[in-house]
């Protein structure tokens, strides 16, 4: 039996087999939420998904997921709903913009959660109308991308009630879940998470230009990233970016595109509470460089591009 720790110290979690076939919608078939969606059918859940597009659905259903044609269909018999989507538009597309999105499909009883990345006031904004809709809500970003998904470690940052989380745990993690943290009230979990990819942004743009930098002042590639691995002061996140930069090995695992609106969405945060975004500004130009310039669906490393 796993055990999962909040930050709170005193709050614990046990990942428990299935005991009953609670039926959980997807919304959102993309990297992630199909990724998501297959764990859950493994687990022995009842799974129904929802895309815009029907063609990511169609592999879910050939390992026995129901497809429904609207978010309202999808979470019509639902017990719990999770959001995996790309943007907060997209976010408030599926859950409140027209008479086929979710909330006015979701019955009394179940949760919503939200995984996917976004502003923290949209965020409580959404959480506002589930209440008003009496309606219990997670906010649940994750830390991971497609390899922690798929072998089960990715984390939770979780907002919102405690009661309530206890209550989706198991599936969280059947999800795909290694380990919950409770962080605080709804949107405090949206906004640990924009700070965890802003710090790993900064990263991976500082290390990218000194690899530049060091290569154009006559180092080797695989000299300059091997002399920086084995400095105390990189990160094991850089590292392994600086490696995957010595491969040239940019597949897509956290594309640019989703880098750079993570970074306006940090920027908007941060102004929402005047907090100063000085280095989360200069980073931000850097990341909307190199989508503009067509790296925008490489990993996250081909920022390097701009440098090397």
């Amino acid at each position: 039996m796993q055990q999962i720790y909040c930050i709170y110290p005193e709050i614990k979690f046990l990942k428990l087999s299935n005991m009953n076939k609670q039926k959980i919608t997807v919304l959102g078939i993309g990297a992630m939420g199909s990724r998501m969606a297959v764990n859950l059918l493994k687990a022995g859940y009842s799974v129904t998904v929802w895309n815009r597009s029907v063609k990511p659905t169609q592999a879910l259903a050939a390992k026995g997921a129901v497809v429904a044609t609207t978010p309202k269909l999808a979470v019509k018999e639902a017990d719990i709903v999770i959001s995996m989507v790309t943007d907060s538009d997209a976010s408030k597309a599926v859950w409140l913009d027209s008479e086929t999105a979710a909330l006015s499909g979701i019955r009394q009883g179940a949760i919503a959660i939200e995984s996917s990345t976004l502003t923290v006031s949209w965020v409580k904004q959404l959480a506002a109308e589930f209440q008003n809709s009496s309606i219990a809500f997670l906010d649940a970003p994750v830390v991971g991308t497609l390899p922690q998904a798929d072998s089960g470690n990715l984390i939770y940052l979780i907002g919102g009630e405690v009661a309530t989380l206890k209550q989706a745990e198991n599936v969280l993690l059947s999800a795909g879940g290694g380990k919950i943290n409770h962080v605080g009230d709804i949107g405090e979990g949206m906004a640990m998470k924009l700070a965890v990819n802003a710090m790993f942004g900064i990263q991976i743009a500082a290390i990218s230009e000194i690899i530049g930098m060091l290569t154009k002042n006559g180092f080797e590639l695989e000299k300059a990233v091997q002399f920086l691995s084995e400095l105390p002061v990189t990160s094991p996140a850089a590292k392994n970016a600086a490696n995957l930069i010595l491969k040239g090995n940019h597949v897509a695992m956290f594309p640019i595109d989703l880098v750079e609106k993570d970074f306006r969405y940090v920027m908007q945060t941060a102004k929402d509470v005047e907090a100063a975004t000085l280095i989360s500004e200069a980073i931000h130009r850097v990341y909307l460089d190199a989508a503009q310039k067509g790296y925008g669906g490489d990993n996250i490393t081909g920022v390097a591009k701009l440098f090397i």
